[in-house]
């Protein structure tokens, strides 16, 4: 099973280092960087609007448990975002590739 996973961080700078760790302990095979997202939401009573970076995970579902633990833990938001998506179907060399 493979899942893809969406976090998103405050800026370029963090979403970078977050993935050369992830990428390092081998928690993910592929991390795509996506800057100039425009998040919106309510936070603590408030809505609040913020730019961000969408970091786009790919990983095997073997990994997943240990992707989260270090997201959660190197990740600097007090609460934040992680949420994996089952993929369903995908090219077979791709896949092959990403286990």
């Amino acid at each position: 099973m493979h899942h893809m996973i969406f976090v998103t961080v405050s800026d370029i700078a963090v979403a970078r280092e977050l993935a050369s760790g992830i990428l390092k302990n081998r928690l993910a095979a592929c991390v795509n960087l996506v800057p100039g997202v425009e998040s919106h939401y309510w936070w603590e009573g408030e809505l609040c609007r913020e730019s961000e970076v969408l970091m786009v995970l790919k990983t095997t579902g073997k990994k997943l448990a240990a992707l989260e633990a270090f997201v959660l833990a190197e990740h600097p938001y007090d609460t934040p975002e992680f949420v994996a998506l089952k993929i369903e179907a995908g090219s077979a060399r791709y896949l092959d590739w990403l286990t």
